[in-house]
Parts: C-alpha cells; sequence; structure tokens
C-alpha cells in the first residue's frame, strides 16, 4: 500500500510538473499568422507583432517573397518561418494552419489576403470566385481550424480590409470604373464575415477587429507614387485594437 500511495504521489508530481511547464510555454509562445503576406501592411504587421515577442508565420505563395520576409525579419532579432500555400484552397489553409502550429500555440490570425481577377464581375467568373475564396472562404476555413489556440489562447483575428466594400455610391462607381467589381464585392463580404465572427467567437473570449484601409499605402501593388499612409500606421492600428479589445472596427 505504501509503494502504491508513493507511486499515486509521484504520478501527481510530475502532472503538476507538466502542468506548470505548458503554462510557462503558453505564457512564452505566441504565434501570430500573416496570411497574404508581402511588401506594405503585412510586413509591417509581421515587424510589429515581431517585436512584441510573437513568433512570426508568413504565408504566401511566392516562395521567394517569403524568404526575403523571414530573413528581413530575422535581421531585426525577430523569428519567422515561411508556410507557402495557395489560401484560395481550403485543404491548403488547413495545411498552412498545421504548419504554423508547429510554431506554438496560434495566438493571432492576421488575413491580409486578397485575390486577383473579377474586375468586371459580369465577364470574369473564375476571378469573382478567385476574390471570394480567398476573402472569404479562406479566412473562415483558417479561422475554423485555429480555433481551438485561438479560444486557449484568448487570441484574435484581426482582417485588413479595403474601402472598397464601402456601400456609398460614389465608392461603388470607383469600383466600376477602376476595373474592381470583384474586389469591392469580396470586401464587402469581408466585412459582413467580420461582424459575424465578432458575434460567433466573443463566448470563446476571441477578439476580432478589423482595419479598413481607405487610402492607398506607400510599398504596396496600388501604390502608383500617390501613396501617403505609411504602412506601419496601420500596424500600430492593429496592434491597438488587439491590445484594447473593446473596439473591433477601425478605418484609415
Amino acid at each position: 500500500m505504501l509503494v502504491d500511495v508513493r507511486a499515486q504521489q509521484s504520478v501527481s508530481v510530475l502532472r503538476d510538473c507538466d502542468a506548470r511547464r505548458g503554462a510557462v510555454l503558453d505564457i512564452m509562445t505566441k504565434t501570430i499568422i500573416v496570411a497574404g503576406f508581402g511588401p506594405g501592411i503585412s510586413s509591417a504587421v509581421a515587424e510589429r507583432f515581431g517585436k512584441e515577442g510573437f513568433t512570426v508565420a508568413l504565408v504566401a505563395r511566392n516562395v521567394e517573397r517569403l524568404a526575403a520576409g523571414v530573413a528581413a525579419l530575422a535581421a531585426k532579432g525577430i523569428r519567422a518561418v515561411a508556410v507557402p500555400a495557395d489560401l484560395s484552397k481550403p485543404d491548403a489553409v488547413r495545411g498552412m494552419v498545421e504548419k504554423a502550429r508547429e510554431l506554438g500555440p496560434i495566438s493571432v490570425i492576421h488575413w491580409n489576403a486578397y485575390g486577383s481577377g473579377g474586375g468586371d464581375a459580369l465577364a470574369d467568373e473564375a476571378g469573382l470566385r478567385n476574390q471570394l475564396d480567398i476573402a472569404i472562404l479562406g479566412l473562415t476555413v483558417a479561422v475554423a481550424a485555429a480555433r481551438p489556440d485561438l479560444k486557449a489562447q484568448h487570441g484574435a483575428v484581426l482582417a485588413t480590409n479595403g474601402g472598397f466594400g464601402l456601400p456609398i455610391d460614389e465608392v461603388d462607381a470607383a469600383g466600376v470604373n477602376y476595373n474592381a467589381m470583384g474586389l469591392s464585392i469580396a470586401n464587402a463580404a469581408k466585412h459582413k464575415l467580420v461582424r459575424l465572427l465578432v458575434k460567433k467567437l466573443a463566448p470563446d473570449g476571441i477578439f476580432v477587429g478589423e482595419v479598413m484601409v481607405t487610402t492607398s499605402v506607400k510599398g504596396t501593388a496600388f501604390d502608383q507614387g500617390q501613396a501617403t499612409l505609411e504602412a506601419g500606421t496601420i500596424a500600430n492600428a492593429f496592434w491597438d485594437l488587439y491590445q484594447a479589445r473593446t473596439a473591433n472596427f477601425t478605418k484609415i
């Protein structure tokens, strides 16, 4: 009987040690998925959160761009890993989440990905589908796959959105005139999805936030030399949303 008691005590001590070790790991390890990595907003977000102690999973299809991003962050003392993935494909998105999870529990998803094509939604069915597959289906699948981690970490889903999605007559006209119907539709649908996720994930303690960018950002594909908004300003807005966890939406 004495041996059994000692054995039980030993098991209990080991379990306590494992629990403490797990708690320490949860505190020390924070992983952010930056989905749709490229120059501009996502690069600034990766750096902002990386400086706060996050390990960064950079996600895009372009392997060379990812490698350059990892190297740039490493030069600033930030641990980052490249995770190549096509964010329009649900299986690829789930695989990306599993790969990112190897870095540690997922605390934040930053969805900066957007599709191409669908400029004339009446003539480009494939392009319109690509826009929606990335903005809506990809984001939804990523959140579902990472939800257990996000719940355990009291994490966050942060989405970049664009002003083309605003229901304003002049904006709608610009969406047509600038051949951006697909992007406009995707942005509007993403805004609604974010609003739904705010309600759906609140009981899990998961914060959901959106920064809607209403002007061109320096260094992005939309910068034609006239952009005035710094990507760092947007990254700071995301960090402020994440830290405060009160307001869910901000417009820049």
